[in-house]
């Protein structure tokens, strides 16, 4: 962008053709665009080490690796539009609960969220990473705490209305659809375990 400014001051066409209020003019526009050209960073709200560790009273255990099989990476595409990254999908587990650190793409970016199931029910939904540039009241408890006991019906969907956000829809149904993925991994992690 400095490079299109300097070169957009200094042309001796346009230095000559503009009166010096105009070359002002065009100058701060050219300063404005770049200052305000968008910034994307990663807002990381919790560290998915710390979830786990959480999860796990401070204690976790290793982690284990779940067989990816083109029946169940079917099942997540119709949920979240995409398959899981890889053919093994890392969680952990002690007796009954199961932790998942997920990822969807919101509007653009992806939302990686996690997630602790016990006995087939959701019992924690936390945003860790949120990458959007708009939408992150998703992280807050009043929305996260909707997922709490959590299940799935007989046709993969939860067993409860969640309610949006205002300006947050496809964060909504991004985190939403990880919460049926990490319900069917966790299913098929006990069925895979007998």
């Amino acid at each position: 962008m400095d490079s299109i400014w300097a070169s957009a001051i200094s042309s001796s066409a346009l230095h000559k053709a503009m009166p010096s209020r105009t070359r002002l003019r065009a100058a701060g526009l050219a300063l404005c665009c770049a200052i305000v050209a968008p910034v994307s960073a990663d807002e990381v709200f919790v560290e998915p080490a710390t979830f786990v560790a959480e999860a796990f009273g401070g204690k976790p255990p290793a982690p284990q690796k779940l067989w990816v099989t083109a029946l169940l990476n079917e099942q997540v595409r119709a949920i979240v539009g995409s398959a899981l990254p890889a053919l093994r999908q890392k969680y952990w587990r002690e007796g009954e609960r199961t932790v998942w650190i997920l990822e969807a793409i919101g509007r653009d970016k992806p939302i990686t969220a996690g997630y602790v199931v016990e006995h087939g029910a959701i019992a924690r939904t936390a945003i860790l990473v949120y990458r959007e540039s708009r939408g992150a009241e998703v992280r807050h408890a009043f929305f996260t705490d909707q997922f709490t006991g959590a299940t799935l019906h007989s046709d993969d969907t939860l067993d409860r209305k969640i309610d949006g956000i205002t300006g947050a829809t496809l964060s909504v149904h991004a985190i939403s659809g990880l919460a049926r993925v990490a319900l069917l991994l966790d299913r098929a992690a006990r069925l895979s375990s007998q």
